[in-house]
């Protein structure tokens, strides 16, 4: 019975091992309460960057022409249509 109790206590203990590192737990020291998923507020300045930088990248992306897509992706492998109805005519 024990050779049973022992392998199965260690599987337990390998299932709960990795559950117990996901648990979100904040540092708590004297009062102070850091969650460990959530960033610091941004300032005023990066939130400026961040805003110059989207309005550079919308002007960038304004200066770049648009492609004309033909229909058909096999165009430039096919032969004219003008040809090929020539072609069974003679």
């Amino acid at each position: 019975m024990l050779r049973k109790l022992i392998p199965a206590a260690v599987l337990v203990a390998l299932w709960i091992v990795p559950a117990a590192a996901q648990v979100n737990q904040g540092i708590q020291d004297s009062n102070l309460s850091i969650p460990l998923n959530q960033k610091p507020p941004r300032t005023r300045e990066e939130i400026e960057r961040q805003n110059a930088r989207d309005r550079d990248y919308d002007a960038a992306m304004k200066k770049i022409p648009d492609k004309k897509s033909s229909g058909d992706p096999w165009g430039d492998i096919r032969p004219n249509k003008s040809t090929t109805a020539k072609n069974k005519q003679q």
